[in-house]
């Protein structure tokens, strides 16, 4: 019997393997899958050549796995940062690659130069350009780029308390998705992007501004920085997992579209809502699935070109896994955890330093190790040491040659175990 192939890939080859079939069924034009891929033309059409002899797995690299014959060894690349830091402190990456192969004999690219100092954290002087604006074409086709954020407001003009809109706007048609939450953070941009998915696919790219729920402002781990990567929010590796590409706005007047979305909100939304009298969260996210439908069917445009970029959610995906914070937690040698001030007992046996606790949208805590979910159960009562018992108790805490202390030990009879006490047998 043959047995049928299986093909691992990632959620970017996923995304790939998807405008590269809409590519080749004449969906869309190579030079527009180049431009959503961030590839040239000829790579795209040498992509499409292996897809038709290869079949799907035409779109994994080659090099997968492989260590590049091109990569730097850890000495030399050790010795370049130490020059970097020493001598060459100051110096941006086009002028140290030059004194390193004028004075040290050491050929390195400017390229690669500029991102080990990105990792590392060097830092030099860059040269400050005029700030300049211009008008943005918009995509052309549907869900080539989402442009999200959330907007602080009196939605409900004191009926209850301020809160936030999170809104979606679709750049090529200014289709709009919208939801209110108490805050924005973590878990509201979770929540809505999960609600968004679901009903309308996966986009192809997503515009944030530079929010601390979107772009992480902590520093680099040890990993990361070996890895040579920067740190990623929780909702940005949810996006990462999903094969979406994020982009960070510079500014406000950068997200036009979504911007002026919250002055037209502002307006009309809370005149619609006023008349009905809409005065908490439930009930405005209630009136929004009736209202968004008539609101883009009045407000939104035809897109530039008819093919929709979006992807539907694969076979088989946890999106309750993707969209919850992980956090990696030490593993005692009693099996226990703390999590926020809370002990729980791993009831599995693994040989392990770490595990990741996942705080799931709807509550639920989940405990994993290498993507399997332990069993466990929370501690409740913890044993109570003796000085807190004690102090608990509001005794006197007696000296540790007092005899007394050894009644226990010599029975029932005060005095006689007094006397062993004083005697030196205990």
């Amino acid at each position: 019997m043959v047995q049928e192939e299986i093909l691992t890939m990632s959620q970017k080859e996923l995304k790939r393997l998807h405008l590269i079939r809409k590519a080749i069924e004449k969906g869309i034009t190579q030079a527009r899958a180049a431009e959503v891929l961030g590839l040239s033309q000829r790579q795209v059409r040498r992509i499409i050549r292996r897809v038709r002899d290869e079949a799907d797995k035409g779109v994994i690299h080659q090099s997968r796995g492989k260590i590049s014959h091109r990569a730097t060894i850890r000495a030399v690349k050790n010795k370049i940062l130490g020059l970097c830091r020493g001598i060459y402190s100051g110096f941006n990456p086009t002028f140290a690659s030059e004194k390193l192969f004028e004075r040290d004999k050491i050929r390195i690219s400017r390229e690669t130069l500029r991102q080990w100092f990105i990792a590392e954290g060097i830092r030099y002087e860059k040269r400050k350009n005029r700030p300049h604006r211009q008008w943005r074409e918009r995509k052309q086709h549907y869900r080539e780029m989402v442009q999200m954020d959330g907007s602080h407001h009196d939605w409900f003009e004191g009926r209850s308390k301020p809160c936030v809109l999170m809104g979606y706007i679709d750049d090529s048609t200014s289709r709009v998705y919208a939801r209110f939450y108490a805050y924005e953070g973590t878990f509201p941009a979770m929540d809505s992007f999960k609600r968004y998915i679901v009903k309308h696919g996966i986009p192809a790219s997503i515009y944030l501004d530079r929010h601390a729920a979107y772009k992480s402002k902590g520093k680099a781990t040890i990993e990361e920085e070996l890895a040579g990567r920067e740190p990623m929010s929780e909702f940005e590796r949810a996006l990462s997992d999903l094969g979406v590409r994020v982009i960070f706005a510079q500014s406000a007047p950068a997200k036009g579209r979504i911007e002026r979305l919250f002055k037209t909100f502002q307006d009309r939304l809370i005149k619609e809502m006023r008349l009905r009298r809409i005065k908490s969260i439930p009930e405005g996210n209630a009136f929004l699935r009736q209202y968004l439908p008539g609101f883009n069917k009045r407000f939104c445009v035809a897109a530039a070109e008819d093919e929709d970029l979006h992807r539907r959610l694969p076979v088989g995906i946890d999106l309750d896994g993707v969209f919850s914070p992980k956090t990696p937690r030490a593993l005692r040698n009693d099996f226990t955890v703390v999590y926020e001030g809370k002990l729980y007992q791993i009831e599995d046996t693994l040989r392990a330093d770490k595990v990741i606790v996942e705080e799931r949208l709807s509550g639920v805590l989940v405990i994993t190790h290498k993507g399997r979910a332990l069993r466990y159960r929370q501690i409740t009562q913890r044993p109570v040491k003796e000085k807190e018992r004690v102090k608990a108790a509001n005794l006197p805490i007696q000296p540790k040659d007092n005899p007394w202390r050894y009644f226990r030990l010599a029975g029932s009879n005060p005095t006689k175990a007094r006397e062993e006490a004083l005697a030196g047998a205990l």
